[in-house]
């Protein structure tokens, strides 16, 4: 059965009907990893990595675009930004949008699925955290102890804020608490926006960054059901529904020796990024990843 299935959707992808009445087609486009700007050397998403994707998918003559989201957050700019994005395209060419969590949907990973019309999980999948996360550390008496002089020159009295190798501040601090708590309002409200009269249960429960699962998350409102792509695009667009992947562009390592590489573990198109620069980027994802558990 599943050859069949790949059969029928790459003969979705050509416009070929397989038999009878041409069958409903599916844009899927899957979003996975860290939400980045660059996408954390080349892996992951951002606007700039998906605008192409997302104009592509809602190009054809399509019943719906289906975003498949594994991503445990990011940068709150991108994910606003590509969310607006598929929202824009999605009331100018008038078609649904459906969103689907699998292992994550998390913060940024929820932002995302937040441009669908409608939200479905697996029921273990691990879907919320809407709250702010800011993190550091402090090496100034480290630099002490191994006799280390810092000089930093500078115009402007806010110039040094945060920096790790002073002692913390706490006006600075109380600056970035300021800072977290704007951006913490505008995703609540994009939340209730998207969500409307979907949701059930307060504020202090829902907006505490608090994580749930699939299950847990439908029965809270913050998403619409639990299923797969598959089944629940069979039961809205009928069995012989088929699926178009709009897949991100290989890297050249894959180009030259096919798809046996994967993106993930290459990281950006050109494949030219070092062996190190990938290296770090792949703990710094491993330590996003490592926040729920997997």
């Amino acid at each position: 059965m599943a050859l069949l299935d790949r059969f029928n959707d790459f003969a979705a992808g050509l416009g070929v009907p397989v038999s009878g009445e041409p069958p409903a087609v599916v844009a899927v486009i899957r979003l996975r990893g860290v939400i980045a700007a660059g996408g954390l050397a080349g892996r992951g998403i951002s606007l700039a990595a998906y605008e192409p994707l997302v104009r592509r998918a809602f190009s054809k003559r399509v019943k719906a675009v289906a975003l498949l989201i594994n991503s445990p957050g990011g940068s709150p700019v991108q994910s606003a930004q590509l969310a607006g994005l598929i929202r824009t395209f999605a009331q100018d060419k008038k078609v649904p949008v459906l969103s689907f969590a699998e292992d994550v949907a998390a913060s940024g990973g929820y932002w995302l699925a937040l441009a669908g019309d409608e939200i479905y999980a697996d029921p273990m999948s691990i879907v919320g955290s809407i709250g702010v996360i800011s993190a550091g550390f402090g090496a100034h008496e480290l630099l002490a102890k191994i006799g280390i002089e810092r000089r930093v020159y500078a115009q402007g009295d806010n110039k040094g804020l945060l920096d790790p190798f002073k002692p913390e501040d706490p006006k600075d601090v109380e600056k970035l608490k300021a800072i977290q708590a704007d951006i913490h309002t505008q995703f609540i409200n994009f939340v209730k926006d998207r969500r409307a009269l979907k949701l059930n249960a307060d504020d202090d429960t829902l907006f505490n960054g608090d994580i749930w699962t699939g299950t847990r998350a439908k029965e809270l409102g913050l998403i619409d059901g639990l299923g797969t792509l598959r089944s629940v695009c069979r039961r809205k667009y009928g069995q012989n529904v088929r699926f178009l992947r709009i897949d991100r562009p290989l890297g050249w390592l894959q180009r030259r020796f096919g798809r046996f590489i994967p993106s993930d573990v290459i990281g950006g198109d050109d494949g030219n990024d070092s062996w190190a620069g990938q290296l770090v980027a792949a703990v710094e994802e491993r330590a996003w990843w490592a926040r729920f558990g997997l």
